[in-house]
């Protein structure tokens, strides 16, 4: 019995962990990564505080695709902060986007962003 309970906990570790392993990876077909990567592309940079809920919020409607996006942190205790270029950007608010040189406050939809910026 013991050996059968073994072989089965590994069984279901083994199968837990490929699953875990694949929902990490980005599906670069999806609409969130294809938009994701055209506002880089198109110089689309989104200004955030890592404390901020809309920059959650916005952040997660990308999903795992965010990380295609040109984020700044203007917390100076955030990851990878940057407050001077935020200073000289006059950000007020956050999420704040800056798309083909407008500022755009907010979280903002997707489609919105898509329309913005030619998508």
């Amino acid at each position: 019995k013991f050996k059968f309970t073994f072989a089965f906990l590994l069984v279901a570790f083994a199968i837990s962990f490929s699953m875990y392993a694949c929902s990490s990876e980005v599906d670069e077909q999806s609409y969130e990564a294809q938009l994701a990567k055209h506002l880089t592309e198109e110089g689309a940079v989104m200004y955030g505080a890592y404390w901020c809920p809309h920059c959650s919020d916005q952040k997660q409607s990308f999903g795992k695709a965010f990380k295609y996006i040109q984020y700044v942190e203007c917390d100076a205790k955030g990851p990878d902060a940057n407050p001077k270029l935020c200073e000289t950007k006059k950000i007020k608010a956050y999420p704040t986007w800056v798309i083909n040189g407008r500022f755009y406050e907010g979280n903002i939809p997707l489609e919105s962003l898509a329309n913005l910026s030619g998508f």
